[in-house]
Parts: C-alpha cells; sequence; structure tokens
C-alpha cells in the first residue's frame, strides 16, 4: 500500500477550482427500498408515501403521471448527489461550511438511479493560509436525465501550496 497521502486526487484542492467549470461525477446509485425506509424512519418522517406500497396503490400523488409506488425521501436524494459529488469536489475538504437553495425537483422512486453533476459558482480566498472556500451547484438527474436536485455547497478546502506535494 502506498502513503495514505496517495488515497487522496491531486487535481481537488483550492487552486484547481475556477468558476464556471462543470463536473460530471462517474458514479450512479440506485436507490433500493432498505435505505429509504430506514433513513425515513430513523429521522422519524412520518409520510406515508414513503414506506406505504398500500396507501401509495390506493391514493397516488397526483402528477402528469399519478406516481402509485413509494417515493423516496428528499433527506435520502439530497445526501446520495452529495456523497456521489465528494470525491471530486470535496475530497480535500477541512470543512462543510453550508448548503443553501436545496432544490428537490423530480420525485424519485425505489429503483431509480441517481447521478450527479457540478459547477463551481465561487472560488474565495480566505483568511487561511492553509485553505480557501468554494461553491459548487450539485444537480441530481435520475436515470431518465430529468433533474430530481439542485443544490448549493460552500466547503473549506485545502491549498496544495500547504497540504499538497512538496
Amino acid at each position: 500500500m502506498g502513503k495514505l497521502s496517495e488515497l487522496t486526487g491531486k487535481d481537488n484542492y483550492f487552486e484547481d477550482f475556477k468558476v464556471g467549470q462543470v463536473f460530471r461525477h462517474a458514479r450512479g446509485k440506485t436507490i433500493e427500498g432498505l435505505e429509504n425506509v430506514l433513513i425515513t424512519n430513523l429521522v422519524m418522517n412520518t409520510a406515508q408515501a414513503h414506506f406505504n406500497e398500500h396507501a401509495m396503490q390506493v391514493a397516488p400523488i397526483q402528477m402528469a403521471t399519478p406516481i402509485r409506488e413509494r417515493v423516496s425521501y428528499g433527506g435520502v436524494n439530497f445526501s446520495v448527489i452529495m456523497g456521489l459529488a465528494s470525491q471530486d469536489c470535496c475530497e480535500n475538504a477541512l470543512a462543510e461550511l453550508g448548503m443553501d437553495n436545496i432544490r428537490l425537483l423530480t420525485p424519485v422512486v425505489h429503483g431509480d438511479t441517481l447521478y450527479a453533476y457540478s459547477e463551481v459558482l465561487s472560488v474565495m480566498d480566505t483568511e487561511r493560509e492553509d485553505a480557501g472556500e468554494v461553491v459548487f451547484r450539485h444537480y441530481g438527474t435520475n436515470q431518465r436525465d430529468e433533474q430530481v436536485f439542485q443544490g448549493d455547497r460552500r466547503v473549506l478546502l485545502k491549498r496544495r501550496s500547504h497540504w499538497g506535494d512538496r
């Protein structure tokens, strides 16, 4: 095994990000019933649409095409998109500084596969000589290329000049 420092990407330090860059993240994640029901119950979300299949069949969610199956809890969808984006955007993070403008745009059901894209909105120096702040806008889509999520994430990232290989 190599050095632990080699486990982190070489092109995702603060200095590597430029406003306007867009990344398509390599992996996708299929939403399983287990994770949806587990998280829904752990956070005490009582909306039956997340865990009661019978209720959804009897009284579907009325949309252009009625949804007659359990819907994945938005917190699960949000977390999956953030996780998919992390390898490219936040692997060198020292801290999560904030998440804003969270929008859940299209229902996700069990069996949908989510993908993530990210755009760099801003890159700012901080008072810290070892880190800077980057704001990303993360987008989530499903296997039909429908946008299911959008949200902004502020991250304090290591500077290569301080933390990188010398």
